[in-house]
C-alpha cells in the first residue's frame, strides 16, 4: 500500500503520464486482487484441511506465501502482477484461521481472544516493523527489491514454523460437509458481514495513506513510512485490548471498538491537513479498527459450532473482502474527484451498516429457541 504511487509508475506509465491520480487509483486493483485471493482460498483450504495436523498445513502454506511472492516481484505486466497477487493470497486466510486455532488451544481455556490476538500481533507488529521498512527500502531500490525481500521473509517462517510450533493432530471428526454447516447459521454469515463492512472503512484509509500524508498534509514521500509506522503501532495496541475485551465480553467490545473507529475518523479528516492530525488519528484508527478484529474472529468462534477451522479461517476472508472493498471504493471516490480525504468520510459512513449488522447478530443469538418439543430453550 505505501509503494502504489512507486509500482503505478512503473507498471502504468501510460496511465501515470496521463493523470497520477488515476494511475494510483488502478494501483489499487492490487490490493484487491490479493484480498479476493484470500477470500477464495480461505474457505477453500480450511474446509478440506480440518483433519490434517496443523502443522503440517501451516508449513505447506508458507511454502506457497513464498512461490506467489516471489513470482509477483518477477512478473514483467500489471496484469500478471496482479494474477500473482491472488495466486499469493490463496493461502492466507487458512493460514492465519489454522494458527489462531493452534493459539488459542495453547493458551487454554478463558482465553481464546488473547490466543487469536497473539496471532494476529504478527499481522499488527509487521505494520510497525515491517511496512515502513519494506516501503523505504521500495521506495530506494524499487519495489520489486521489496517483494523478494518479502519471499525472504515468509523462507525464513518456514524453517521457524518447522523448529518451534507444537505438534497438534486436525480434527478426526471433521468432514467438509459438518465443516460448511456453519454457513447455515445466520449469526455466522452475520458476524462475517460484520467484518467485511467495518475493516472495508478502515482499508479504505489504509489504502491511501502515502497520498493523504504527501497531497493532503504536505509532508514528503520520505515520511509515508513514519506514517504506516504510528498506524502500525496503533493497530498492535488496539489488536492487544481488543483481544483482553473479548475475553470479558465479545459484543461488548465490538460495539465499543465500532464507537471509538467512528470517532477517530472525525477526527483525522477534520484535521489531516495538520501534522498532529494526521499522526495523532492515524494511531486512532489503528487502535479502533485493530481491536476489531481479534473480537469478530472470537464472535465467529462463538457462533460456528463444530466448524471451528472454517470459521477461523473465513473471518479472513471477511476482513479481505473489506480490504477489497474498501480500496476500491477508497479509489473510486478518489479518481471522482473528491481528494484524498474522501476515503475518510467513505470509512465513517461503512460504519453505520457495520454496528447495525453486528446489532442484528447479537439479536439473533440472544433470542430464546424453540426446541422440538415445543419447549422455550436458552
Amino acid at each position: 500500500m505505501g509503494l502504489l504511487p512507486q509500482i503505478a509508475q512503473d507498471l502504468l506509465p501510460d496511465a501515470w503520464a496521463h493523470a497520477q491520480d488515476d494511475a494510483i487509483a488502478q494501483g489499487g486493483v492490487m490490493i484487491a486482487a490479493y484480498a479476493l485471493g484470500v477470500v477464495v482460498g480461505a474457505p477453500t483450504i480450511a474446509v478440506f484441511a480440518a483433519r490434517l495436523p496443523r502443522r503440517t498445513i501451516l508449513l505447506g502454506l508458507t511454502v506457497a506465501f513464498t512461490i506467489g511472492t516471489i513470482a509477483s516481484a518477477l512478473a514483467p505486466t500489471f496484469a500478471l502482477v496482479v494474477m500473482f497477487r491472488f495466486i499469493a493470497a490463496l493461502p492466507h486466510g487458512a493460514y492465519f484461521g489454522i494458527a489462531a486455532l493452534v493459539a488459542a488451544r495453547l493458551m487454554g481455556p478463558g482465553k481464546r481472544g488473547q490466543g487469536v490476538a497473539l496471532v494476529l500481533s504478527g499481522l499488527t507488529i509487521a505494520n510497525v516493523v515491517g511496512v515502513p521498512l519494506i516501503t523505504a527500502l521500495g521506495q530506494n531500490a524499487g519495489w520489486r527489491a521489496a517483494y523478494l525481500v518479502v519471499a525472504a521473509i515468509f523462507a525464513a517462517a518456514v524453517v521457524a514454523i518447522r523448529l518451534t510450533v507444537p505438534i497438534q493432530p486436525g480434527d478426526p471428526e471433521a468432514t467438509p460437509r459438518r465443516e460448511l454447516g456453519a454457513f447455515r447459521r445466520p449469526a455466522v454469515w452475520l458476524a462475517l458481514l460484520t467484518g467485511s463492512i467495518g475493516f472495508a472503512g478502515f482499508f479504505a484509509v489504509y489504502s491511501y495513506v502515502a497520498p493523504l500524508t504527501t497531497e493532503v498534509t504536505g509532508l514528503p514521500a520520505a515520511i509515508v513510512p513514519w506514517a504506516l509506522v504510528t498506524l502500525g503501532v496503533g493497530m498492535t495496541v488496539g489488536n492487544i485490548i481488543g483481544g483482553w475485551a473479548a475475553d470479558r465480553g465479545v459484543l461488548r467490545a465490538l460495539f465499543l471498538s465500532f464507537g471509538v473507529f467512528a470517532l477517530m475518523l472525525v477526527g483525522l479528516a477534520l484535521t489531516a491537513q495538520h501534522p498532529a492530525g494526521l499522526f495523532g488519528f492515524l494511531f486512532g484508527v489503528g487502535v479502533a479498527a485493530s481491536a476489531l478484529s481479534p473480537t469478530i474472529q472470537t464472535r465467529l468462534m462463538d457462533v460456528a459450532g463444530d466448524s471451528q477451522t472454517l470459521a477461523a479461517a473465513v473471518n479472513h476472508s471477511a476482513l479481505n473482502i473489506g480490504n477489497a472493498l474498501g480500496a476500491f471504493l477508497g479509489g473510486a471516490v478518489i479518481a471522482a474527484g473528491w481528494g484524498y480525504l474522501a476515503p475518510t468520510w467513505l470509512g465513517l459512513v461503512l460504519c453505520a451498516p457495520g454496528i447495525l449488522i453486528a446489532a442484528t447478530g447479537a439479536w439473533i443469538t440472544s433470542r430464546p429457541v424453540r426446541g422440538a418439543a415445543g419447549a422455550v430453550t436458552a
